[in-house]
């Protein structure tokens, strides 16, 4: 590395971003929309053969140019990164990579979770990391019965949710209830699992779980080594329905509850893909009719906007009295004036 220096690039330098993207493309590699910190690796001429990137705990967006590959670089350019996300705080790191650079990752102690057929390696640099967290999932004693699941990521948590918690609890023994722990919502994740909480309290078998790293949302999958919309989709459904199968086997699992997309281009795809990858290892997932107030289905996306727009009469119809109640408070109006200042407030 002596005649090579690692440096950051922020957002404001035009020009260097513009090589990064350059040199990004070449590699197949379009930049990811979520990135909090970008490198580079610039020779004595001060041109640029690498780069890198973070987003939260991942590590995202690398290439090497060409012309300098097999110069141990790479190696470098991912010390470098893994060495700023401990600086952070972030010591539990992840990345997606194509298949064929996994083994490369593998050698840096980086373990493999999953896998999506030739397109996608999860990875994470704790050899037990996943196993740990399937260790701590509260499993009552009673196993025998009718186990089920729901994911529910509760942005915020809605009549249409509670409606297909209860009927998931009316019809099984044992409810599974996974709530996204992933603070990449405009409603945090100690909100949204407090409003869970207090929406199903009077439910008396729901088991409370946070789905940790292992179940993913849109905000922070990366695609940009993916050639489109459609294989995105496709590969995130995959692969997080992968890593659910090994949850749903460590908990005796023989169904999950799923809510009907009638809106959401990219949660009705999800949905057929993990319908058929369920019943594939003896799951069956029920997709239920939303629940409608006035006419109207029930969607997190339409309360957000009627919180931006004010418009609490619609809001009170499609919560349950906890929620609104929080929306009320102080946090709660708090949460209001960060949701009106968002621009991506309705998911498709």
């Amino acid at each position: 590395m002596n005649d090579y220096n690692i440096s950051e690039i922020y957002p404001t330098e035009k020009e260097r971003n513009q090589l990064v993207d350059a040199l990004l493309q070449t590699e197949g590699i379009n930049r990811d929309k979520n990135l909090d910190y970008t490198c580079g690796v610039f020779d004595t001429n001060d041109e640029l053969v690498g780069t890198g990137s973070c987003f939260g705990n991942t590590l995202r967006c690398l290439a090497i140019r060409d012309d300098h590959q097999g110069e141990g670089l790479m190696n470098t350019l991912v010390s470098h990164l893994i060495s700023v996300q401990f600086q952070r705080g972030n010591t539990h790191l992840f990345v997606y990579t194509k298949v064929k650079s996994a083994p490369f990752f593998k050698d840096l102690g980086f373990t493999a979770i999953a896998q999506v057929a030739d397109k996608l390696v999860f990875l994470e640099n704790e050899a037990a990391g996943f196993s740990n967290y399937l260790d701590q999932l509260e499993k009552p004693q009673q196993t025998a019965g009718k186990i089920t699941s729901i994911v529910v990521n509760a942005n915020p948590f809605s009549l249409g949710h509670q409606y297909l918690i209860e009927k998931a609890s009316a019809e099984n023994d044992l409810v599974h209830l996974f709530i996204v722990s992933e603070d990449a919502s405009l409603i945090p994740f100690a909100v949204r699992k407090q409003l869970v909480e207090q929406g199903t309290a009077h439910l008396d078998n729901i088991v409370y779980h946070t789905t940790g790293p292992y179940i993913i949302s849109n905000s922070t999958f990366p695609s940009y080594f993916l050639k489109d919309d459609d294989t995105v989709i496709r590969t995130q459904a995959a692969l997080d329905i992968e890593l659910f199968i090994k949850i749903a086997q460590r908990l005796d699992l023989t169904s999950r509850y799923v809510g009907e997309e009638p809106y959401s281009q990219v949660t009705r795809i999800y949905n057929e893909i993990m319908v058929e990858k369920l019943a594939q290892v003896g799951i069956t997932c029920h997709v239920i009719p939303r629940r409608q107030v006035a006419d109207e289905v029930i969607s997190a996306s339409k309360i957000r906007l009627a919180l931006k727009e004010d418009n609490l009469a619609t809001v009170k119809r499609m919560v349950p009295q906890s929620t609104y109640d929080f929306f009320q408070t102080v946090a709660g109006k708090a949460i209001i004036a960060k949701i009106k200042q968002s621009t991506q407030i309705v998911h498709y």
